[in-house]
């Protein structure tokens, strides 16, 4: 049902070039479903109580466990509510399977999420509690609904404000320092809360038809992964940092037909931060957005800030943004290095952005005063009309000396804005048909700011 609304969702909008963009199938012939072998486990067989407050972990942790021990297959959740106290640790082989009206509401407590586990936090590795759904190393792995994942987490992990902490600054500056992972550990009475689902170093991924609410955190994470498909997900979610999926030092990675109600940004794809991105040094590459809708207190297609060890090879299209901050959003500090290079945006519509609609900037607030500037290169944007940007229409400032280079917008419709372009530190930036407050606008590639009205 839910991939037949979204199917005549798009079909009703009658969303011109219904080709792929150029260089889009190349990494969709890379990308594929894991295969699972045709045996079910089902958790009510095993002891689980579908009364929302029998903790049901043991009876989930065993199916997982006898699934993948004899080779792979489902594991069943049926209808009804479960209750569980601390995490869901996924194995290779198995599909987690969510029934119609099935609901995993897991435990507000923290302590039921220790002993720490081995993650990234914001884009730097460390020990902390273990995200909700976890896994680590494994091979052919799938969440599928329809059901739904309740987080819990405005009874506990949501009330805690981590941004600009001495925890957060601390493990910032271990970071910085290449402090020794095995040494930033976090745990019982630190403040960082976990994610939602994070698979780490994982291959042959479906997340697959579930709903997710009331996230942690990030809600949907893959780091370090290869062929990762994310697709029909429904998340509504507005916590603080409830990012509906981020991508990060992962590779073949395609998220579709999504519907995302969210507390940050809808997509955000990353690549570690700072010196601990570099010393990993593994890119964000090879990612197809596409047939997606976003309501987001924050921003919809965004790349960055954490993207220290480079995203290439991304393409948008046919996505729709509701409500947002800023709809398609590049940015990166001088703290970060790294580069964000060769991104294709094609046929974005957007109701309204408060901020800009189209937004590059080289010099997001945060910087703890580096200097190694990110190369931004190789950008097009096409077919792209938002009705009402709050602040300016595009937004494009580098910084001195290292410009923002080879950006070209076409086709571009923006009807309402008080400031049709800011621009600042740009060569190479190109319009064809860029029309914003009903008049055609010209490009501007200058070292010096300049607030357009014309």
């Amino acid at each position: 049902m839910k991939r037949l609304l979204y199917l005549t969702i798009w079909l009703a909008a009658a969303q011109p070039l219904l080709a792929q963009p150029p260089g889009a199938n190349e990494i969709l012939t890379r990308i594929h479903p894991p295969h699972f072998k045709n045996a079910v486990y089902t958790i009510t067989d095993l002891g689980a109580l579908p009364d929302g407050q029998t903790n049901c972990k043991a009876a989930i942790d065993s199916a997982i466990t006898i699934c993948s021990d004899n080779g792979g297959g489902m594991v069943r959740i049926p209808r009804g509510h479960y209750f569980v106290a601390g995490p869901i640790v996924l194995k290779s082989h198995v599909n987690f399977h969510l029934d119609n009206g099935a609901e995993i509401i897991f435990s507000a407590n923290a302590k039921d999420y220790l002993p720490p586990v081995l993650s990234r936090w914001e884009g730097t590795e460390l020990y902390n509690y273990s995200p909700l759904i976890y896994a680590y190393h494994c091979s052919d792995i799938a969440i599928t609904g329809p059901g739904l994942l309740n987080g819990s987490a405005s009874q506990g992990f949501a009330k805690w404000r981590p941004q600009r902490s001495a925890q957060q600054n601390r493990l910032r500056q271990w970071g910085i320092d290449k402090t020794p992972t095995y040494q930033r550990v976090f745990g019982d009475s630190s403040r960082l809360p976990p994610d939602m689902i994070q698979l780490f170093g994982c291959l042959n991924i479906v997340i697959d038809g579930i709903s997710i609410t009331d996230a942690p955190y990030w809600v949907i994470h893959p780091v370090f992964c290869d062929n990762v498909t994310v697709q029909y997900v429904t998340i509504n979610s507005m916590n603080l940092n409830n990012d509906g999926c981020d991508p990060e030092s992962s590779t073949n990675v395609l998220i579709q037909y999504c519907h995302f109600t969210v507390g940050d940004d809808g997509i955000a794809i990353k690549a570690g931060r700072d010196q601990d991105g570099w010393r990993v040094g593994q890119p964000t590459e090879n990612v197809v957005i596409r047939y997606n809708n976003f309501t987001s207190k924050t921003n919809g297609l965004c790349i960055g800030s954490e993207m220290s060890a480079g995203v290439r090879n991304v393409y948008m299209y046919r996505d729709t943004l509701q409500h947002c901050l800023s709809a398609i959003y590049f940015k990166s500090n001088l703290d970060r290095g790294g580069y964000i290079h060769h991104i294709r945006v094609d046929n974005i519509r957007c109701d309204s952005a408060r901020s800009a609609f189209i937004r590059f900037e080289n010099n997001y607030h945060g910087s703890r005063g580096g200097n190694h500037p990110t190369l931004f290169s190789d950008f097009m944007i096409r077919n792209a009309r938002c009705r009402i940007s709050g602040e300016a229409g595009i937004y494009a400032v580098g910084v001195q000396g290292h410009p923002l280079t080879d950006i070209f917008l076409q086709d571009i419709s923006i009807l309402h804005t008080p400031v049709p372009q800011v621009i600042d530190n740009t060569i190479g930036l190109r319009y064809s048909n860029v029309r914003i407050n009903s008049k055609e606008l010209r490009p501007v590639n200058t070292g010096i700011i300049r607030l357009h009205t014309d």
